[in-house]
């Protein structure tokens, strides 16, 4: 849901230690303070620990169509008025919603840090939520799915990984949904919805930027100290993924020109040594122009048009994906082979001093980058509380990179690049569906 462009505000913290307070209101809510006097703004933010992975099987989308109903107003601000008063003061406003939680903020001069706490009580306590807004946010999500997901090159690309690579956890179905269960749905559902997710006890509050923090907790205290903690038990997934012990093979067929490959892995949740490891392992892969997937799959061996290897920030254990979308006169096939010999190459090789020094200085500059704005500072601090109980990460995390070995790359590649945790996509066009 874009309402605002993404703001990069520079930050004093851009190295070094950065400093935060935290507490917990009576009613439960979690409030990071990060005060940043470099420019004068503000950061106001609300990460509710509500994601896809929440839903109802047959209920699917709740959390994203949220994602955009709680801009639809409240008892005491008109419909359509959210964002108009974000702008009218300056700022700019923006919400996302992933598997495991959804994300709220707004960006504004300093001055206008009380609107931003109001604005934000108003959606955690007196929503709008009532017919007219479902029916408008039902077309609008609708529209959001055929544009970004439908009609898009490869928009099916994340859908297709989850569904065939999950069997009983909720990561087999996207933040998206399925705009059936949207339509089926009944008001009550949506208010139930609300009242158990969108409480206090549910959310991590993170306001940082150029504040005065005894005024700041006044003003936190003066609009949500009086809301009322949830009643309802937060239901969190039990459902435990069972180990993969057989490579699986799909063929989806898209509106596109050119096929695609993706290779994936189940990995283990964020967080451990091992999601380290990947996580660099999957930069050696594919990060920068000297990375091997490109460097030997498009320069030299000239397959493939684009290349990439990723893993989500999954809360639960997730998935590391290759993709190589090919060039004409190119087969799956030969994709496919090119990318697990560089795979091969990880397990059975070395790693240079040179490319692992180089690696952890891509680390370090990805972590220093994100630190370097205040936004970015803001959803670290609500993402570590959140989903790891710990919102120091952002000062200690690092290390957990700069730790990691060549040794570790090669082992975690050996534990969990193998075929029976494989699962191999070919993204295929249309036209050749007709012809099988």
């Amino acid at each position: 849901m874009l309402l605002g462009a993404t703001v990069l505000t520079n930050s004093a913290q851009a190295a070094g230690n950065i400093k935060f307070t935290e507490y917990d209101l009576p009613n439960g809510l979690h409030v990071i303070l990060h005060e940043d006097h470099s420019t004068p703004i503000v950061a106001v933010s609300i990460m509710y620990h509500v994601g896809s992975k929440n839903e109802d099987p047959q209920r699917t989308g709740f959390a994203h169509f949220f994602e955009h109903l709680l801009f639809e107003g409240s008892d005491n601000m008109k419909r359509g008025e959210f964002m108009k008063m974000v702008q009218a003061a300056g700022g700019q406003l923006n919400a996302n919603t992933s598997q495991d939680r959804t994300f709220y903020y707004e960006v504004l001069p300093s001055n206008q840090l009380e609107l931003a706490l109001w604005m934000e009580a108003e959606r955690m306590n007196y929503a709008k939520i009532d017919l007219e807004g479902v029916e408008t946010q039902r077309k609008v999500v609708k529209e959001e799915k055929k544009q970004r997901y439908d009609n898009t090159p490869y928009g099916q690309l994340l859908n297709v990984v989850f569904e065939n690579a999950y069997t009983k956890h909720p990561y087999r179905w996207s933040p998206i949904g399925k705009e059936q269960y949207i339509d089926q749905a009944k008001l009550e559902e949506f208010m139930n919805f609300y009242r158990t997710f969108y409480v206090p006890n549910n959310a991590t509050m993170v306001i940082g930027g150029d504040i005065n923090p005894e005024q700041t907790k006044a003003f936190i205290a003066k609009y949500f100290g009086e809301i009322p903690k949830g009643t309802k038990a937060i239901p969190r997934p039990t459902e435990k993924e069972p180990v993969q012990t057989a490579e699986k093979r799909v063929q989806f067929y898209d509106n596109i020109q050119l096929p695609a490959v993706i290779v994936a892995y189940h990995t283990p949740e964020m967080g451990t040594d091992d999601w380290y490891a990947l996580q660099l392992l999957t930069q050696t892969l594919s990060q920068g122009k000297s990375s091997r997937f490109r460097k030997e799959i498009v320069e030299k061996q000239q397959k493939g048009l684009e290349v990439g290897a990723f893993m989500l920030p999954n809360e639960d254990p997730g998935v590391a994906f290759m993709f190589g979308i090919v060039n004409a006169g190119v087969s799956p096939e030969d994709m496919e082979k090119s990318m697990l010999a560089e795979i091969e190459k990880v397990k059975t090789g070395t790693i240079g001093d040179e490319e692992y020094k180089k690696l952890i200085n891509q680390a370090e500059n990805d972590f220093v980058s994100q630190n370097q704005r205040v936004l970015g500072v803001v959803e670290n601090l609500a993402t570590y509380h959140t989903f790891m109980g710990n919102a120091n990460l952002i000062n200690t995390e690092l290390e957990r990179y700069t730790k990691i070995t060549k040794e570790d790359l090669k082992r975690v590649a050996n534990k969990y690049f193998t075929k029976e945790n494989r699962l191999v996509v070919y993204y295929l066009p249309k036209s050749e569906e007709k012809k099988g």
